[in-house]
C-alpha cells in the first residue's frame, strides 16, 4: 500500500493547530499551534514541542513541569491545515494542573 503524499498548510503565521488527544482514553487534553521547527522536534525526539503564540519561542511541553507528553502518533486532517497529536501523557495537560484545559462547561 503506498503512503499518502501531504503537505502541512500553515498559516499566515507559519502556525497550525494541534490538537492533543490521550491515546488510551481520547480525551481532547489541550489544543496548541505548532510551526516547522517544533513539529519537526516533536518528530525527532517522540515529545511534544510547540510554539509559544505569547511567549514567542519554542516551548516542550513537560520541560519545566514534568508533564511530558510522548508522542504514539501525529495525523493530520483532510485539509491538511489540523495535526491530532495522540500521546501518553505523564501528568496534567493544563498550567492549572488539570488532566485536560478542557474542564469547564459553558454556560447556557
Amino acid at each position: 500500500m503506498e503512503v499518502p503524499k501531504f503537505e502541512i498548510k500553515y498559516d499566515a503565521s507559519g502556525l497550525v493547530p494541534a490538537i492533543v488527544q490521550d491515546a488510551n482514553t481520547n480525551e481532547v487534553l489541550m489544543l496548541a499551534y505548532m510551526n516547522a521547527e517544533s513539529l519537526q522536534l516533536t518528530m525527532e525526539t517522540g515529545e511534544t514541542w510547540f510554539w509559544s503564540r505569547s511567549r514567542r519561542e519554542l516551548w516542550h511541553k513537560g520541560a519545566t513541569s514534568g508533564n511530558i507528553q510522548s508522542v504514539v502518533e501525529i495525523r493530520v486532517d483532510c485539509d491538511e491545515d489540523t495535526l491530532l497529536i495522540l500521546v501518553h501523557p505523564a501528568g496534567a495537560a493544563c498550567h492549572t494542573g488539570n488532566r485536560s484545559c478542557f474542564y469547564r462547561n459553558v454556560e447556557k
